[in-house]
């Protein structure tokens, strides 16, 4: 590893995650596009709904960052076996919890998604009418997503690893295929094309499952292939071992946390925009929608970053921690300024691919300067998070992440909301104070490494 720039180890393992994570948010924002059409009530239930299984998916980061940290290490000090083992116990937990997550996403469907409210026109019968709509339409994609969700959870959890090990190439092969197909059967099966039934709604959350279903078995082929830097043992898979379970949770329980509150937090701050009104909702989402393919782009920046610290640290070369860490940061600075320049100039017809709605365009074009320009400490804030992340600092950034939604997310924004603030001040202090909550949290996160404590922490 020592011969290579850390700019190219950066690019080669980075590029391919970032169009692997950000296939699925990409496909997401077509599956929101699609839905779109059949009414705005629709297209803010489901993105509420979809919020939901965000939350839902951050359970299982447990055993994706536990495993990748565990398996980095291992490949650093060249022990394979060990990496290999590692796999298999993280798949069988699991199996075993995304069961689980399935019977409680089928039956908690009703009472989560009654969180849908409409305060405008005193409860008219226009309003009551488009939040059941809303409500209705985020229980069917719910209820249908729910059938799949053992297989669906079980692949994230294989490919998050397969992408953790270093392998972005064949996690990125995955997920491009997954989505490719899951964008097919969508168009097909919620209009009814070529002779198949108009399913709306059904149709988008049946084709997320089918399309993740067939992921799942061309994971499993990969894992066993040979392929992959890791092998999956059917001898380990049915032999599960205590002492490995103990050292993933504790090593991934820190960022469940942190994810689990970020995500809470996220769907609170949603429930914030559905109690102002459908439309401040129904634009809040889209805002959301464009949010989670650059996040996903971060993210991919911030996976590579957390594998090279791992097996860097892993193969006790020190010296290239801190210098992958700042080009890795340099990277994401130039892209995330582009991105900004690029929201601002293009800010209507970015709404208007989403929604046609004259007061949803006007809202969304006041507020995406704000949206803008939040992106650029979020994208930096991740980064630090993959360097932290990678050096096994995971409880900093659960604490600073709790801190950061209470005292944020939550409480400024309720604050805004009780003071009866217009739809438009709303929408704009929600983006503007996730903005402060995330620049606060770069330079907090931003401080701690350059202080080092992180090559002082024993994991385990």
């Amino acid at each position: 590893m020592a011969d290579r720039t850390p700019l190219k180890q950066i690019l080669k393992t980075s590029l391919p995650a970032v169009i692997d994570l950000s296939s699925q948010t990409i496909m997401w924002t077509i599956e929101a596009i699609l839905i779109a059409q059949l009414g705005v009530a629709v297209f803010a239930g489901v993105g509420m709904a979809t919020q939901l299984t965000v939350v839902i998916f951050t359970v299982l980061i447990t055993f994706v960052v536990g495993a990748t940290f565990l398996i980095t290490r291992s490949l650093g000090a060249q022990d394979k076996d060990q990496a290999n083992h590692i796999l298999s116990q993280a798949l069988i937990l699991g199996i075993i919890i995304s069961v689980a997550i399935a019977l409680f996403l089928y039956h908690g469907a009703p009472h989560i998604l009654r969180i849908i409210r409409e305060s405008d026109g005193a409860g008219s019968q226009i309003t009551q009418k488009l939040s059941s709509q809303a409500e209705l339409a985020g229980i069917t994609y719910l209820r249908t997503i729910s059938f799949f969700i053992p297989l669906i959870l079980t692949n994230f959890i294989g490919v998050g690893i397969i992408r953790g090990a270093g392998d972005t190439h064949l996690s990125m092969l995955i997920n491009v295929t997954i989505n490719l197909l899951n964008f097919i059967l969508a168009v097909v099966l919620i209009f009814g094309l070529f002779g198949f039934p108009r399913l709306e709604v059904h149709g988008a959350a049946l084709a997320v499952g089918i399309a993740h279903s067939t992921g799942f078995l061309i994971t499993l082929l990969i894992l066993r292939s040979g392929k992959s830097t890791l092998y999956l043992s059917f001898k380990e898979l049915v032999n599960p071992n205590l002492q490995t379970f103990k050292k993933l949770f504790k090593l991934g329980i820190p960022t469940t946390i942190e994810q689990m509150v970020w995500a809470t937090g996220m769907l609170v701050v949603t429930s914030f925009a559905a109690y102002a009104g459908i439309t401040v909702l129904a634009t809040h989402q889209v805002f959301v929608k464009i949010q989670a393919i650059l996040s996903m782009m971060y993210l991919g920046f911030g996976m590579g970053a957390m594998t090279l610290m791992g097996k860097n640290i892993g193969a006790e070369q020190h010296y290239l921690v801190e210098k992958t860490a700042q080009t890795a940061s340099r990277v994401v600075f130039v892209f995330v300024i582009l991105v900004t320049i690029f929201l601002i100039a293009f800010a209507e017809s970015l709404v208007s691919i989403f929604a046609r709605d004259r007061l949803i365009l006007r809202m969304g074009s006041i507020c995406m300067i704000m949206f803008a320009i939040t992106q650029i400490p979020k994208a930096m804030n991740g980064i630090v998070i993959g360097n932290l992340r990678g050096c096994g600092d995971l409880k900093w950034l659960m604490w600073t992440t709790i801190g950061g939604v209470i005292l944020f997310e939550i409480g400024l924004n309720w604050i805004f909301l009780i003071s009866r603030a217009g739809k438009v001040t709303l929408l704009f202090a929600l983006w503007a104070i996730q903005g402060a909550d995330e620049t606060l949290r770069y330079f907090l996160n931003y401080w701690r490494f350059k202080g080092g404590k992180w090559k002082f922490i024993d994991n385990f």
